[in-house]
């Protein structure tokens, strides 16, 4: 073989050989160049395109996936071998009748108004259906709302209006709301095994519950605030405000969570309006409004999240300083109320107690009192509060401007 005629390789690096060992007379192909430009070019106005893109507007999702509503699971409470309520036994229906004939409605007004959104029945019939079966379909469904319905009662026959429930523990031991809606629980069988220990007649199973629906708490109360409004303000019912109850329906669902009460059937005249056709089309259509209300509110992003800084701190946004931020102070305070409409301190109730303050979080108003620096000290002030009118409050934690559970708070300041 003549080694002349050949590519001298034997000093070129092995990795280098296959750009190097070109035969001397190598002369570039014109097409090749050209076609390797042009994708240069493409590669170019693509990269350009996607960088460009996001600050013309041209965005491929405006709406994140957590602010979507695009399904809710509704509850009618009780069914089968469950009626509810009694009543005041004027009418053959019981609680679980007026509870399903709502949710049908609210059902079928929601689909109406809102075709995109999925609806889904926990219960379509007189069934009975176990509690946790309900939270399971809810869960199982991956609902972006839960809203159980049912109706209220009491010993005292004259009680009457509208109120809508979000997990919370009102340390309140005789909690009779809890107590009656739990209490299903007892009639299934084996509800030791299927509830991990829970009983609705001791008090200490309710303090896990009040974990579970943390996460979802202010959405909850939005939810909760636009209902009570609609009842107030459309169709004209007593308003007894948005409450905190440890529910277990409400407790296990991993999504915002309310629970309804259309009102007392122990009084026969908001029996006669529950039990009656015009009755169940308003309170249905409330509901369903206010679906929509909360609906459009969480997809256009409204409320903010939050309120801006009222403490003369700088923004997230603001130059860094040399010097290292204190860590936020941590406090407890006790709730005294929540509502969608901003009432002066000064006037009553809350006149009767002393160091009252608002805390707004978007559209809702959160009333508090005091500032402690440890758990003992809210819990002393705590009996003065409920002694002066306020027996639902309860004590609550921040951590600067983020509220956090109790025993977070606890640990911290110990």
């Amino acid at each position: 073989m003549d080694t002349a005629s050949c590519p001298q390789t034997e000093n070129v690096p092995e990795s280098n050989r296959h750009i190097d060992a070109k035969p001397r007379n190598f002369v570039p192909n014109p097409m090749n160049t050209k076609s390797k430009s042009t994708a240069l070019q493409r590669l170019s106005w693509f990269l350009i395109a996607v960088f460009a893109l996001p600050y013309l507007g041209f965005r491929p999702e405006s709406i994140g996936d957590a602010d979507r509503v695009q399904k809710v699971i509704i509850d009618a409470g009780h069914g089968g071998k469950d009626p509810g309520n009694l009543g005041t036994r004027r009418y053959r229906s019981t609680e679980k009748d007026v509870a399903l004939a709502v949710a049908q409605q609210t059902a079928a007004k929601i689909k109406a108004m809102y075709p995109d959104v999925e609806v889904v029945l926990t219960r379509n019939s007189d069934r009975f259906l176990e509690l946790y079966e309900r939270t399971a379909i809810a869960n199982r469904e991956k609902g972006d709302l839960f809203i159980s319905i049912h109706c209220d009662a009491a010993d005292n026959k004259s009680a009457y209006g509208s109120s809508t429930y979000v997990m919370g523990k009102n340390h309140d031991d005789e909690n009779q709301v809890a107590l009656r809606e739990n209490s299903v629980i007892l009639m299934e069988d084996n509800y030791q095994d299927k509830y991990e220990g829970f009983d609705p007649r001791k008090p200490e199973s309710y303090i896990a519950l009040t974990l579970y629906q943390y996460a979802f708490q202010n959405q909850s109360i939005e939810f909760a605030q636009t209902v009570q409004n609609a009842f107030k303000n459309d169709v004209g019912r007593r308003d007894r405000g948005v409450r905190q109850q440890p529910l277990y329906v409400t407790s296990r669902c991993s999504m915002p969570s309310v629970l309804i009460e259309l009102g007392f059937t122990t009084n026969s005249e908001e029996e006669d309006f529950l039990n009656g056709a015009e009755g169940q089309d308003a309170m249905s259509t409330a509901i369903a409004r206010s679906f929509g209300a909360y609906k459009v509110r969480r997809e256009r992003g409204l409320p903010p999240a939050g309120p801006a800084p009222t403490d003369g701190s700088a923004p997230e946004s603001a130059p860094e300083t040399p010097a290292a931020p204190a860590p936020p102070k941590v406090e407890f305070s006790i709730q005294l109320s929540v509502s969608g409409l901003k009432k002066p301190t000064t006037e009553p109730p809350f006149s009767q107690v002393e160091e009252v303050w608002i805390k707004s979080e978007g559209r809702l108003y959160r009333y508090l009192q005091g500032h402690y620096a440890t758990l003992e000290e809210a819990k002393k002030a705590l009996l003065g509060v409920q002694g002066k009118g306020f027996a639902d409050a309860f004590i609550v934690a921040y951590r600067g401007v983020d509220r956090i559970p109790l025993s977070e708070a606890e640990s911290l300041t110990q």
